[in-house]
């Protein structure tokens, strides 16, 4: 082996001197065309972050934009059923075609290329990463933004997504339980070692609100999330109240229906 000139640029990827850092970020589809990417985060499941993804989709699509999101929770999938969505994505020469919701949304998801929606993806995780990967690399997105619904955690396909894809920020979802400051923390130091930038935290069922006096009612105790979000110096964009109809218009698919405002605080950061 030549003796080495500590320029990176002249060796090999392989080169055991090699100290330059290497870039894993990898190309969209070349017939595709995306603007603004986020993540949808969080440091563990059950906290609502698909409720949240589909909610910021939706609004952004009401303010002119053209939006996708690809689904990489591909073991639990849920974006589909509650866009109403369940027919199966199709190909032609290019790559991948994400199939489109009633108002226009282009989606993403393992379950659109399941024989039954229902059947079970039991997978190793980098078999996972390397499909999240490929609704990257191969679906011919047409968007300004591109919301992405992350698995819950830190683990192999959150580091892929991280590694591979341009990330513009991403959004920490939380519950009020007390150990939301580690699971915060968690979300926000995995951000950090990546150098992706977050944008803030929404706070998800902080509050149920009494239909007779209006009253806020704190069903988790009193929220914690600010305190995580001071604690890092981050902003809390938003707090989302449990509501049965935003369940009930999942659970028909028809989530693009919702008239809710509560994340308008995060649209003024990302838009």
């Amino acid at each position: 082996m030549s003796e080495c000139t500590h320029d990176c640029s002249t060796c090999g990827e392989n080169c055991g001197d090699r100290t330059e850092p290497q870039s894993f970020l990898k190309d969209h589809n070349p017939a595709a065309r995306v603007g603004k990417i986020y993540g949808i985060v969080s440091g563990k499941g059950g906290v609502g972050k698909s409720m949240v993804t589909s909610q910021l989709a939706v609004l952004t699509q009401r303010a002119g934009h053209k939006v996708g999101i690809l689904d990489a929770d591909v073991t639990g999938p849920s974006i589909p059923k509650a866009f109403g969505v369940h027919q199966r994505a199709m190909a032609d020469e290019r790559g991948m075609l994400p199939v489109e919701t009633s108002t226009g949304i282009q989606l993403m998801s393992v379950n659109l290329l399941l024989d039954d929606e229902t059947d079970p993806v039991v997978w190793r995780g980098p078999v996972i990463g390397g499909v999240v990967t490929q609704f990257w690399t191969d679906v011919i997105w047409d968007v300004d933004y591109l919301f992405i619904d992350m698995p819950p955690g830190t683990g192999d396909v959150a580091l892929s997504i991280f590694q591979s894809l341009p990330l513009d920020g991403i959004i920490i979802v939380a519950s009020p339980q007390e150990l939301v400051g580690m699971v915060v923390e968690k979300a926000v130091k995995m951000a950090e070692m990546m150098s992706i930038p977050i944008v803030g935290i929404v706070e998800n069922m902080s509050y149920l609100l009494c239909p007779d006096c209006g009253r806020e009612i704190p069903l988790f105790g009193q929220g914690r999330t600010q305190a995580a979000a001071e604690a890092h110096n981050l902003k809390l964009l938003a707090r989302m109240p449990i509501d049965p109809s935003l369940a009930q218009l999942t659970d028909q698919g028809q989530i693009e229906e919702f008239q809710s405002q509560w994340l308008m605080p995060v649209m003024d950061e990302i838009l």
